[in-house]
């Protein structure tokens, strides 16, 4: 390295060691994020790494350690505020545990998740996964690498050996229904997800259930849906050609619900004047819209967080069966503008997120 120049093709991980004055071990243990390292060598490490502009060696490192420090993650889709959310959840905790991340997404084809599935092996150090089947579920049984820590997201697996983080669709949709009738409401549209969707089923369900639970002059009036804007703006204008409105549509998702107010606005109808609304999921634009949307605050980010870090700690004790714990997160009732009590009647609840 004459008169200060680098060959930076050819700098090594003893290059750093050498000019930081310190052990190759020490080197690569500070560059892979051990603890036994004193945080004043870490820096100096990392300072004479990115002044050499050192970059480790992907293969070599994966074939000395047998770690790929990478983690897939398959999805059904990759648009949509819910699935940016919960990305931003995974990707805050692999960078500061310095994890790549191989992302994949099937559109809905279970043909196309078997293959995602396949196509991570020997690839990454383990697997998140969102499968919303419920059709189905033994399909991603078959395709689950078996040897491969795996955390399943929201996804509905009988008899699974893996861990589950879960939300509660059940029980939200139980609590909005009840807000909806409790704040006047009795008539009310349901704008269902799709059909093989097992959080779209468990949120009909809740509906149906709240409805039943009610009883008297409730009643429900329920739509196709598919969890986005478009299907809810189709329900919207299936309401209003109906003639007579409910006092109050439920949207199975956020995404659904915006696209109903925006049919309700082109028909200058009012909400919640004319007519409440609500959603499911408290995407970050639900607060943003006017009128800002009652929904069920699902964290998705959190989401995303808990089942990364649980997914790292399956890594790091290897285990990759015997693992099958669940949790489940129960949704909170956000009460915001679009669901204002029915004129003539009392209101009896007295949540809000706000």
């Amino acid at each position: 390295m004459e008169g200060g120049f680098v060959n930076k093709a050819a700098i090594t991980i003893k290059d750093v060691a050498r000019e930081a004055k310190v052990s190759v071990a020490t080197v690569s243990r500070a560059l892979n994020g051990h603890e036994n390292v004193a945080e004043p060598v870490r820096q100096l490490v990392l300072e004479v790494a990115a002044r050499l502009r050192y970059t480790p060696h992907a293969a070599a490192r994966s074939l000395s350690s047998r770690r790929t420090n990478t983690v897939g993650v398959v999805l059904p889709d990759l648009y949509g505020e819910f699935f940016s959310e919960l990305m931003r959840g995974i990707d805050q905790v692999a960078r500061t545990r310095r994890q790549h991340l191989l992302v994949s997404s099937y559109h809905g084809d279970q043909v196309q998740q078997g293959a995602a599935l396949r196509a991570m092996r020997g690839r990454v150090d383990g697997l998140l996964v969102l499968s919303p089947y419920a059709e189905s579920p033994g399909f991603l049984t078959d395709n689950l690498p078996q040897s491969l820590p795996t955390v399943l997201i929201n996804t509905y697996l009988p008899d699974q050996d893996h861990p589950v983080l879960s939300i509660d669709d059940h029980a939200g949709a139980v609590t909005m229904t009840r807000h909806l009738l409790d704040v006047g409401h009795r008539r009310i549209a349901f704008i269902s997800g799709p059909d093989s969707n097992y959080d779209a089923r468990e949120r009909l369900r809740g509906f149906r259930d709240a409805l039943a639970a009610f009883g008297g002059d409730a009643q429900g009036i329920e739509l196709p849906g598919d969890f986005d804007e478009a299907s809810g703006h189709r329900a919207g204008q299936e309401l209003l050609a109906a003639g007579t409105l409910p006092d109050a549509v439920f949207a199975a998702n956020d995404m659904m619900a915006l696209g109903c107010l925006y049919a309700f606005a082109q028909a200058g109808l009012r909400v919640p004047d004319d007519i409440a609304l609500a959603g499911f999921d408290d995407i970050p634009l639900a607060r943003f819209v006017h009128p800002s949307l009652t929904t069920m605050q699902v964290s998705i980010a959190g989401l995303g967080d808990m089942a990364m870090t649980r997914l790292m700690q399956l890594m790091d004790s290897k285990i990759t069966e015997g693992a099958g714990d669940k949790q489940t997160l129960v949704p909170r009732l956000i009460v915001r503008d679009s669901s204002r009590s029915k004129p003539g009647r009392s209101s009896t609840d007295t949540s809000s997120g706000r």
